[in-house]
């Protein structure tokens, strides 16, 4: 049984899928019987029309942005029709939006799993190759390690703040659009676009459920 907040995210192949609803409908029908039931919203559909050889899915990063937005969970019909794709696998990976398939459901985290396991294998490959390079160089009476000039509690502090902005950065990309269009229909004030970021049940940064003026201005100042 389904909880939670999902964003839909559907695929068909070409502009005439597109425009007669073949596969769409399908892949509507398959998800709307997995939310059958249970405490969940829908907040929002999204079709992307293209090629199976396109790589670039512009769709299905507006889909991961409302994830993000909302704090929801990406759903799809199928799992066959993307998880083959190198484009749709990766971009969810670096997103870290959680997803799960109407058709199988269990596969959500498994999928992840595994790729995150080749992937894995490939960098202790890397690693590997990297430490006998080094144990080579050793051997020749090449000089490592020492003294670089750097000090590791200040990198580790530089570090953590970066991520801390990109973050911050991230999380206010994601919701300028929504505020650009509160501005083009008239919603201008801080305390009025924080009120209509309330109404719109989009999370604060900290996942709260009512936006600030404050708040408002430092995702305008992230995005000026």
């Amino acid at each position: 049984m389904a909880h939670g907040t999902f964003i839909a995210y559907y695929r068909v192949s070409t502009e005439r899928q597109g425009r007669s609803g073949l596969g769409l409908e399908a892949q509507q029908t398959a998800v709307r019987s997995y939310l059958n039931g249970g405490d969940w919203n829908l907040v929002a559909e999204v079709v992307e029309v293209e090629s199976g050889k396109r790589s670039d899915r512009p769709k299905l990063a507006e889909a991961l942005r409302l994830c993000r937005l909302h704090k929801a969970t990406l759903i799809i019909a199928k799992l066959d029709r993307l998880a083959r794709n190198v484009a749709f696998v990766s971009a969810l990976m670096e997103s870290g939006v959680e997803f799960v398939a109407a058709d199988f459901p269990q596969a959500n985290r498994l999928t992840i799993h595994i790729l995150a396991a080749v992937a894995e294998h490939e960098a202790k490959a890397i690693s590997d190759r990297t430490k006998a390079a080094l144990a080579a160089a050793k051997a020749r009476g090449t000089k490592l390690g020492g003294y670089r000039g750097v000090s590791p509690s200040d990198a580790s502090r530089d570090a953590a703040k970066a991520q801390r902005n990109a973050v911050a950065n991230s999380r206010a990309a994601d919701i300028a659009p929504v505020i650009a269009e509160l501005k083009a229909g008239g919603v201008t004030t801080l305390d009025g676009i924080a009120r209509a970021l309330t109404e719109r049940n989009i999370p604060t940064a900290r996942g709260g459920v009512k936006w600030s003026a404050t708040q408002v201005s430092r995702v305008l100042e992230r995005t000026a």
